[in-house]
């Protein structure tokens, strides 16, 4: 061997050691990497599965009333729940060797990186549906290497610790599908109105092709070009033997009915209803240290689903075709349970809830509870006031206010609370305010929980204060149940995913007595008087327009301003409130607004206890009734034309007949001397 030759052998064998050695080193770092991997993997152990999950709502008789997503509309079903179709369709089109590999495709990843490597840029995935399942768990969307790694990484794992089933089930129920839809459910749902387990050949094809860019192949968007996508994975399901051309070519023929159009973005039978009880939910789930965000919630709620749809059968039959605003409320006296409601004429154009969310005058409906302050400062049903017209002045007389009557009329006689509430008399109303004082008044609001903030006047006697339907409805309730306050609520319990019952609402609640019993009662004996004839005057009973529907006792009391209208009342065993309006506070100046609250009122409240027993409002033992004349206050003879029965305290039963001359003339000297009768100052 000649020199030459030598060195020339001598290289070969030093690239041939150079290559073996660098061949060593490079399946070691394969191998350490792998076994890295797989460390990892084991350290960081399986990754969660969770998703966000519907939070389902129950009514109070435990059948399902919706549910609510705090971040995806998603239903989550198992595979063997889902057409075989959808996940021929899916391995056709996406990964036709999902159930051969480990979670890559390196042939495609491989061509994938020649690509982005020529580009410079990430332009083409590679994705198994693994990875992607991954992606759509734990990242974003955001085209990066670093992305790309942890995909990678979050891929490897899942097939480490999950069988393939398993992730396809899951990669089934968190793909998007676009308009809010996540997983193949609710996009089955959507898309043609039914379950997922139910899609055809035809519609399972349809569906995958969405994910790739629900943007582009949604239907809802562009129908040819979902179509066209259709077609092409039919082609390829059909190429790969995964169905038979047949097969193939009926389902692309087949017309498809699509549902989207149909949709509304809450299926709830009580949208606004729940939408108070998540609300409520996720205060009680705070304050158990609890992440409403979990989702997965079982929530049974008060809801009454009868009292529900009475609700809103009484609004749609009675709201005028305009703009006129709704709210609507019931609850249970003897619970505080709140059984329906209605916050507005259309959810899907307003969500904004007019029961909770909304502050308006009352009007004279805040009446009741000036008149329990003066029931307590000592008025009767029997305390007769003049009610001419009056000018009052406060603030140190610097101001002056004149209140007049809805009809602009006056009373020429004296007259008694009895009758005033009836008819509604805001010139008895303003002078009680002024004789029992400020502070008596602001205290019982206070007491009852109303959450309004008096104005300095007199005005204030006549609802012009702001308060919530919920809070002034609540607080009628409260005079429903005998003067024992109960906190409205909408929840019964609440069960996290796993079955745990974490709250339950209390069947008794502590009992707060806010007025004497036998003032509320008092108090709920005259408002029956709204729908009596017998007080009627210079005005009717404010009630006699709805006297015809009515077929068993209620205690209620509307109010009219400008611009707002609220009727609210009760039975012995339900409370209803009802606000009419415009949410821009323009006046209420056609007949048919000013109609609508009460017979919305009267229907529902008659709907409801058809074909329930007539429920008495049962007097206390300290409490009398008495039939009296309504013109003297005085007990009734057959000479005198006005009777009505009217409940007193014993000890304020009147002594005289309405025949009694003296009548008369104590009824006069009480006109005269009605500012002395009761020496408070407006704001003691």
């Amino acid at each position: 061997m000649n020199r030459a030759d030598y060195w020339r052998k001598r290289r070969v064998n030093k690239r041939w050691k150079r290559t073996l050695m660098w061949s060593v080193v490079g399946i070691s770092a394969v191998l350490t990497v792998l076994l890295s991997l797989r460390i990892y993997a084991q350290i960081a152990g399986a990754p969660s599965l969770a998703v966000p999950k519907a939070t389902v709502f129950l009514d109070t008789d435990g059948h399902r009333a919706g549910d609510k997503f705090s971040m995806e509309r998603r239903y989550w079903v198992n595979l063997d729940e889902i057409s075989p179709f959808v996940a021929q369709a899916l391995i056709a089109t996406e990964d036709k060797d999902f159930y051969s590999h480990n979670g890559f495709d390196y042939t495609r990843i491989a061509g994938a990186l020649l690509k982005d490597v020529k580009a410079m840029r990430k332009v083409e995935g590679a994705s198994t549906i693994t990875q992607q399942y991954a992606r759509n768990l734990y990242l974003t969307h955001e085209k990066s290497w670093l992305r790309k790694a942890n995909e990678a990484l979050y891929a490897y794992r899942l097939e480490v610790f999950y069988d393939k089933d398993k992730i396809l089930e899951g990669y089934l129920n968190t793909v998007y599908f676009g308009h809010g839809m996540y997983g193949i459910e609710a996009a089955s749902r959507f898309y043609f109105g039914k379950s997922a387990k139910d899609l055809t050949l035809s519609e399972a094809a349809l569906l995958v092709g969405i994910p790739k860019g629900p943007g582009i192949y949604s239907p809802a968007v562009n129908k040819e070009k979902s179509i066209g996508r259709q077609q092409l994975i039919l082609s390829l399901m059909s190429n790969q033997n995964v169905i038979s051309e047949e097969q193939s070519e009926r389902a692309k023929k087949e017309t498809l009915d699509f549902k989207y159009e149909e949709w509304e973005n809450s299926k709830s039978l009580a949208p606004y209803f729940l939408d108070t009880a998540w609300q409520e939910a996720k205060d009680i789930l705070t304050e158990k240290g609890r992440r409403f965000e979990e989702g997965g919630w079982v929530i049974k709620t008060t809801l009454n689903t009868s009292h529900q749809k009475a609700a809103e059968e009484a609004v749609e039959k009675s709201l005028p075709n305009n703009e006129l605003e709704v709210g609507f409320v019931s609850m249970d006296p003897s619970t505080g349970y709140v059984t329906a409601l209605v916050g507005g004429r259309h959810y899907l154009t307003s969500t904004f809830n007019r029961v909770t969310q909304a502050k308006r005058q009352p009007g004279s409906a805040i009446k009741p509870f000036l008149y329990s302050a003066a029931l307590e400062k000592g008025y009767t049903p029997l305390t007769f006031m003049d009610t001419s017209p009056t000018i009052f002045t406060y603030d140190d007389g610097r101001s002056k206010y004149e209140p007049k009557n809805v009809n602009g009329e006056f009373a020429d006689h004296p007259m008694s609370l009895a009758q005033a509430i009836a008819i509604s008399d805001n010139i008895y109303a303003v002078k009680t305010f002024e004789t029992i004082g400020y502070k008596a008044f602001s205290s019982v609001l206070e007491r009852f929980n109303i959450q309004s903030k008096l104005q300095n006047s007199p005005a204030v006697a006549l609802g012009t204060s702001e308060v919530s339907l919920m809070n002034l409805t609540s607080a009628y309730n409260t005079l429903a149940a005998k003067g024992v306050q109960k906190k409205p609520t909408t929840i019964i319990s609440i069960t996290d995913a796993n079955g745990k019952v974490i709250y339950k609402a209390e069947k008794k609640q502590k009992k707060k007595q806010v007025i004497n019993s036998d003032d509320a009662f008092l108090i709920t004996q005259l408002m029956t008087g709204m729908f009596d004839p017998v007080f009627n005057d210079y005005a009717p009973a404010t009630g006699i327009s709805i006297r015809n529907k009515q077929t068993r006792p209620y205690a209620a009391k509307s109010g009219t301003t400008l611009t707002d209208q609220m009727m609210v009342g009760f039975t012995p065993s339900l409370t209803a409130g009802v606000w009419n309006g415009y949410d821009k506070g323009k006046q209420m100046t056609s007949a048919e607004d000013s109609r609508a609250t009460k017979q919305i009122w009267i229907d529902f409240m008659e709907k409801v206890h058809e074909g329930l027993p007539s429920e008495p409002f049962m007097a206390p033992d300290n409490i009398e009734g008495v039939i009296v004349d309504v013109k003297t206050g005085g007990i009734a003879t057959s000479s005198c034309d006005k009777q009505r029965l009217v409940y007193m305290k014993k000890k304020d039963v009147p002594k005289k007949l309405c025949t009694d001359p003296s009548i008369v003339s104590d009824l006069t000297k009480k006109d005269e001397t009605s500012w002395s009768l009761f020496p408070f100052s407006l704001f003691e």
